[in-house]
């Protein structure tokens, strides 16, 4: 029994992402036994790893397209190795030719980016042979080879299916598929059929670009499609290319794989056959021997990092989902029970079909194994030290690495919280440590050493506050809100100037925003007074995060009773303005009576009455009668005045004085 490649060499999802990859893909190279893996992380690099026994899980390339960070790669497809045999070379040659053989056999891997481009990578020469643009103007979902010709078939979110010329790198044909994005392709094993899918599946007719047939689909969008091929029962008759052609179909979110058969009356839509997983599919591998009798084995690898082995054989309607014959996981054992799992990032059939090859761990840095499975068992769990095996692999494979030379005007950055970067500066402590190494002795380093050996100027700024403030307030929010120490985080957000508080939300990693918003939603519910601060944190945060809170999914449910207590208090707001106004209105009379009260109890007594003429008639009797007497006194008095010369002076002078008012009065009545 031997390995099917399907139609691109046993890697039917391999531009799916992978589990724990962060939107990373990974694919084994065909035939099988695949000898190089081609991954992609979340860096946008591309990373060639060896399969071989003597040399598994080695780097043997590295590629850094030179737009990776702003046309991240979407998808990976090898090149059939029928394609890639080398060219008839000279006699001369020949021995040459026969030492790259092995090389030029995985020669071009092609390569999506969210761009619409595709590259072509050549592993002989380790560069970048053709990129391949202008077809696109959406993201490159899917890449497939054909397995003849020179061609190259993509799909994008564009909706449009595009047929390259690979030699010269121009676009043969276009043509638009689906309503919606197309999500996966795949190529017949013959190479005259092309399968799209979006949510819905269609055949085409790759020399009329007509659609041969239409199939119902998932109700997500296609993440794996595969051709099956089985051998009629009597190779006596004629085949038209479509008796005993199945293919498998795996969609985002759905647990389950349906297995489509083609036939030639273009009847029965729906699924003949289903496989049920533990979790939406993202790499598919198969083997069968193309024997109808014989089962067809499926490793399928899920998002949740387990992989499910079945053996069905292709031959008639199944109603009920079947089971996998055998499970295999990997896990990672800590410190006492602990057992972590590791997640298979994908799986293929060897050649012998009865073991399969496992690259499991992360994208950044897989580990591959050969594992024979044994279907009498339902559960299998491996238990394997990824740390040890990375490190190991690691030793091994980077060689001839430069010690760099650390000087006194060398610099070292530690790893902190981005905006707080201590620096450190070799000084003292270094030169002894040489010295003792070059001796053969230990020397501990004292505590003053280790202090004159962290550069405390560095740290410091020009301005007259010495370190800077916004700063160290970031660090302390930080701890705050990580430790949920409510006296630190008094004691920061309770700061009142406003450019500190601007500079200090600037310096705040993004991971902290929401945290801080929970706290600053749990403050303003308190006293007015710390409401009053709060609105000046909550203002600088809106203002420098706000870009970084509008890509958050679940923003609503995050913040959703900050917006409820904002709303309330703006609904409140007119009629706290109406209220302030009559208050301030009753204050203003109340200050204004008691004015009046405190100028109620001045000193009421006159220091002057005048009393006009009218009231002397309303005088009694006895006034009268003292009048009088004063009168006749004043007479008598005034006979002594006239005897007295010093009066007769004062009566002249008065006189004088008399005549002259009366002559003023005069010339005031002229």
């Amino acid at each position: 029994m031997a390995a099917v490649a399907g139609d691109d060499g046993g890697a039917g999802a391999g531009a799916a992402g992978t589990p724990g990859s962060g939107g990373g893909c990974c694919v084994f190279s065909p035939p099988a036994p695949a000898r190089c893996l081609a991954t992609v992380a979340g860096d946008g690099r591309v990373r060639l790893w060896d399969t071989q026994a003597g040399g598994a899980g080695r780097l043997r390339h590295e590629y850094v397209p030179s737009s990776h960070l702003s046309a991240t790669c979407s998808c990976l497809a090898w090149a059939p190795a029928q394609r890639q045999r080398p060219r008839e070379v000279p006699q001369k040659k020949k021995r040459r030719s026969e030492k790259v053989d092995v090389d030029e056999e995985l020669d071009l891997l092609a390569i999506g980016t969210a761009v619409g481009s595709i590259l072509l990578y050549s592993i002989v020469k380790g560069e970048l042979q053709r990129k391949l643009s202008d077809g696109h103007n959406g993201k490159v979902n899917c890449v497939r080879w054909h397995q003849e010709n020179d061609c190259l078939y993509s799909c994008s979110d564009d909706k449009h299916i595009v047929e390259w010329s690979v030699p010269t790198g121009k676009v043969k044909c276009k043509w638009k598929a689906e309503k919606g994005s197309i999500s996966h392709l795949c190529l017949s094993p013959d190479g005259k059929m092309l399968l799209s899918a979006g949510c819905g599946i269609t055949l085409w007719n790759l020399e009329t670009k007509e659609v041969y047939r239409k199939f119902t689909g998932h109700a997500t969008a296609v993440s794996s499609l595969t051709f099956v091929t089985i051998r009629p029962p009597n190779d006596s008759q004629p085949s038209d290319g479509i008796t005993g052609l199945y293919f498998l179909s795996g969609a985002v979110h759905d647990r389950l794989l349906n297995v489509w058969q083609v036939r030639s009356d273009k009847k029965d839509k729906n699924a003949v056959l289903s496989f049920i997983l533990a979790d939406e599919p993202v790499y598919v591998d198969l083997a069968t021997s193309g024997d109808r009798e014989d089962p067809v084995k499926l490793a399928v690898v899920c998002r949740d990092g387990q992989m499910h082995l079945f053996e069905q054989i292709l031959n008639g309607y199944c109603k009920k989902p079947l089971m996998p014959t055998c499970t295999l996981q990997i896990a990672t054992s800590g410190k006492g029970n602990d057992v972590r799992p590791v997640p298979i990032l994908a799986a293929t059939f060897c050649s012998d079909s009865r073991s399969v090859l496992v690259a499991y761990n992360t994208l950044l840095h897989p580990i591959i194994e050969r594992v024979t499975l044994n279907t009498s068992e339902a559960h299998i769990c491996l238990v394997r030290d990824t740390q040890m095996t990375v490190s190991i692999s690691t030793e091994t494979a980077v060689t001839k690495v430069k010690t760099p030379i650390v000087t006194a005007e060398v610099k070292v950055l530690v790893p902190g919280i981005p905006g707080h970067v201590a620096s450190m500066k070799p000084r003292l402590m270094e030169s002894r440590k040489t010295e003792a190494k070059r001796k053969g002795t230990e020397v501990e380093s004292s505590i003053e050493e280790r202090l004159s050996a962290m550069d405390i100027d560095a740290l410091k700024v020009k301005h007259k506050g010495g370190f800077p403030q916004a700063d160290s307030f970031a660090v302390l929010l930080v701890q705050g809100l990580e430790s949920n120490d409510s006296s630190i985080l008094n004691k920061v957000l309770q700061i009142k100037k406003d450019a500190l508080i601007k500079t200090t939300i600037a310096r705040l990693p993004v991971t902290a925003v929401v945290p801080l918003l929970h706290e600053i939603t749990r403050r303003l519910q308190g006293h007015p007074y710390g409401a009053l601060l709060m609105v000046r944190w909550l203002k600088a945060v809106f203002t420098q995060h706000a870009s970084f809170l509008s890509t958050l999914p679940d923003l609503v449910p995050q913040l959703g009773v900050l917006y409820q207590l904002m709303e309330s208090r703006v609904k409140t707001l007119q009629k706290l303005s109406r209220l302030h106004g009559k208050l301030y209105l009753l204050s203003a009379q109340v200050a204004a009576s008691q004015r009046v009260q405190d100028a109620s109890t001045v000193n009421q007594t006159a220091k002057l009455v005048y009393a006009e003429e009218s009231s002397e008639d309303e005088n009694s009797e006895d006034e009268l009668m003292e009048d009088h007497e004063s009168d006749e006194n004043w007479e008598e008095e005034k006979e002594e005045r006239a005897d007295d010369p010093k009066m007769n002076i004062d009566k002249e002078v008065s006189e004088d004085s008399g005549e002259d008012l009366h002559t003023e009065n005069e010339s005031e009545e002229e």
